[in-house]
């Protein structure tokens, strides 16, 4: 299994076409498997706000990667309209690429509360009824989880994210992960990584900020959140801060993933 690591020199559109290319290499399968005909979900992360939220500048050019690719719309998304605003996105809601929230009109929730092991939500419409979907967050420090990336992610997709904050979210991340709204459409995970929070997340920290300008992306979950933690832990040694074991705050939650079958957590890091 390969985790990509994209240096971005430019424009995000090349960025993420060389890392398309270098994992799927011009093979059609894996195109239509990261891109299927349908609504393609982009779910981004704007928690944050504008300075440490998914760039809308890398989510509008993988959404049109995506329908160039087959994908018949891609809706990039968030929980609300008001956070995606605030995070520099324009709401759409027409076109083959739209930009819409759970709380968007005639979104909503599902009426059917999907559960797996203590986990049990009503999942954001969007991600319910969409072919496939990418998760597209954040390189983020986070206070309870270790790190918030690509899997917790989909906290943002649930109604009640709040009830799965105990024991650093383990085993939560990864059963939210494997309800059958995300397990059965996830098919790549993108995280912005041209920006940090590498300590006291998930809110930005001008003191614990980075820009290391770099995208990662990879189709095993695991693999690709196990890099983006070892990444965080990097830029804290860096800084003089003690490792997130050493917080009591180790991210536990991978090793479970990888217990559940989601992923692995050794993997071939490819620099490109």
């Amino acid at each position: 299994m390969r985790v990509l690591v994209v240096r971005v020199r430019g424009d995000f559109s090349s960025a993420l076409k060389k890392g398309i290319s270098a994992l799927c290499k011009s093979n059609r399968t894996c195109l239509r498997r990261l891109f299927p005909r349908g609504t393609l979900s982009l779910k981004v992360n704007t928690l944050g706000g504008r300075k440490i939220s998914t760039s809308p500048g890398l989510a509008n050019a993988l959404a049109q990667l995506a329908v160039e690719a087959g994908a018949e719309e891609a809706i990039i998304w968030d929980r609300s309209e008001w956070e995606l605003r605030r995070a520099g996105y324009r709401i759409k809601r027409r076109g083959r690429i739209k930009v819409l929230a759970t709380d968007s009109p005639r979104v909503g929730f599902s009426e059917e509360l999907y559960s797996y092991g203590e986990v049990g939500s009503l999942f954001s419409k969007i991600q319910v009824f969409s072919r496939a979907s990418i998760s597209l967050a954040v390189l983020k420090d986070h206070d309870i989880a270790g790190v918030t990336l690509g899997m917790k992610n989909y906290y943002g997709a649930i109604h009640n994210p709040n009830k799965y904050h105990d024991d650093g979210c383990d085993p939560f991340i990864p059963q939210v992960f494997a309800s059958e709204p995300v397990s059965s459409h996830h098919t790549l995970t993108v995280i912005d990584a041209t920006r940090v929070q590498f300590h006291r997340g998930p809110s930005y920290h001008s003191r614990w900020f980075a820009t290391p300008g770099l995208i990662i992306m990879g189709e095993d979950p695991v693999a690709v959140d196990h890099f983006g933690w070892s990444l965080v832990e990097k830029f804290r040694a860096r800084a003089g801060l003690p490792s997130l074991k050493e917080e009591k705050r180790f991210p536990h939650w991978l090793i479970t993933a990888e217990k559940m079958g989601l992923g692995k957590t050794s993997y071939q890091v490819v620099e490109l």
